[in-house]
């Protein structure tokens, strides 16, 4: 961890009391408990991590230029009732906002407030376009986005299926279809076709080598679970897996090259990844597709998969 730096405890009121925030530009190991502690309660209440990989790297290698952890406090509490961070990638910004389960009554008072201090954060930096993903979110949510000056942008679902696959789907891959991810050899390839496939993602594309070795370098990482396709000496596709605890195997990233769209990759580099989960204990599969993408989300019906949950993105310019 980098070492700590915060800024003066700040006080903001709200209608039912004060919340004091403080606002890190680097985290310590302390504060990465603290801060860990409310993530860790709020994902056992909601049945999902709290942040995103990307957020999460930041939170745990704290300090990376464009990082900010906001920490709210409220007096007689020994927790934090609340997280938000700011986190710069590419051209466009990250905020999230994570409330204590047993403060969500108040999620209206603290929402704003946290949020507001984060897009000052945002502003203070120059600005941009900034993006807040949430996980199932109800009418508060699209009512909080709308006072802080986001609109609904991209929705996805989180799509499962029992897993291992049926015989015939499996049967379906030549033998040698796909092998492991080989670091350092296929980086550079692997990255020119990453950032082809999404050119347009303001989260998964333009990923340079520092991107792929923060991820390389997770404890989750599986180089053999990194299943790569090739076509004429040249990467053509790949399909990313991940193991999650208890027997959930994620679809982490999948994506053929422009060059080879239209070939049917996408379902076999998909049946590839998982039966390689099913081969490694995973008794269900998971990934995550936009909902307005009608191809591919029948592409996964057609393998299996069922939309179990959705998350929306809120989005807008920040100056």
């Amino acid at each position: 961890m980098c070492g700590d730096t915060t800024q003066p405890v700040a006080q903001r009121r709200y209608p039912d009391g004060v919340l004091r925030l403080e606002i890190r530009r680097n985290i310590d190991a302390q504060g990465f408990e603290v801060v860990n502690g409310l993530l860790e309660a709020a994902e056992r209440a909601d049945g999902q991590r709290a942040l995103s990989d990307h957020l999460w790297l930041d939170l745990r290698q704290g300090g990376r230029k464009g990082f900010a952890a906001l920490i709210g406090w409220e007096d007689n509490h020994d927790h934090p009732v609340a997280y938000a961070q700011v986190s710069r990638g590419n051209d466009s910004w990250s905020v999230d906002l994570v409330v204590h389960p047993h403060h969500r009554y108040d999620m209206a008072m603290i929402g704003p407030t946290m949020l507001d201090a984060a897009l000052d954060i945002v502003r203070g930096e120059g600005g941009g376009n900034v993006h807040w993903w949430v996980f199932e979110p109800s009418v508060i949510y699209f009512e909080l986005a709308e006072k802080i000056g986001l609109h609904p942008g991209r929705e996805l679902f989180q799509m499962r299926r029992p897993l291992p696959l049926e015989t015939e789907l499996v049967s379906s891959l030549e033998p040698g279809f796909t092998r492991a991810f080989e670091y350092p050899a296929d980086a550079e390839a692997w990255l020119a076709v990453n950032n082809s496939a999404f050119s347009s993602h303001a989260e998964q594309g333009d990923w340079d080598l520092d991107t792929l070795s923060s991820r390389i370098s997770e404890p989750w990482f599986d180089a053999e679970g990194f299943r790569i396709h090739q076509h004429d000496g040249r990467i053509a596709g790949f399909c990313w897996t991940k193991m999650h605890a208890g027997g959930v195997g994620e679809i982490y990233v999948i994506a053929t090259h422009p060059d080879f769209a239209g070939r049917g990759l996408g379902s076999k580099l998909t049946i590839a990844g998982l039966d390689w989960l099913a081969a490694h204990g995973a008794t269900t599969g998971m990934l995550y597709v936009d909902t307005g993408n009608e191809a591919a989300v029948n592409m996964y019906k057609k393998l299996g998969f069922a939309a179990v949950h959705r998350e929306r993105s809120f989005v807008g310019d920040v100056r």
